[in-house]
């Protein structure tokens, strides 16, 4: 298949997943409506300043794979 065909077929594809969503997530399609807690600024401003209010009591940073962040010390042979 030639380079050309790819890219375009890529590009088409781009074009169709758009179409859909714009179809579906904007123009509701599928009937339902955007709940007024997604399309209200004041709604998040107040979310944001709740969030940001809360003490922080955790403790220390949680590393989500601690295998791979690991920090083996090598220490050499002839020490």
């Amino acid at each position: 298949m030639s380079g050309k065909a790819i890219f375009s077929a890529f590009v088409g594809s781009l074009g169709i997943a758009y179409v859909c969503d714009y179809l579906i997530s904007d123009k509701k399609i599928f009937g339902g409506s955007t709940p007024s807690t997604v399309s209200n600024k004041e709604w998040a401003l107040a979310t944001d300043k709740k969030f940001q209010a809360w003490p922080r009591t955790a403790g220390p940073p949680v590393v989500m794979n601690p295998i791979s962040s690991q920090n083996f010390i090598v220490k050499a042979l002839n020490e």
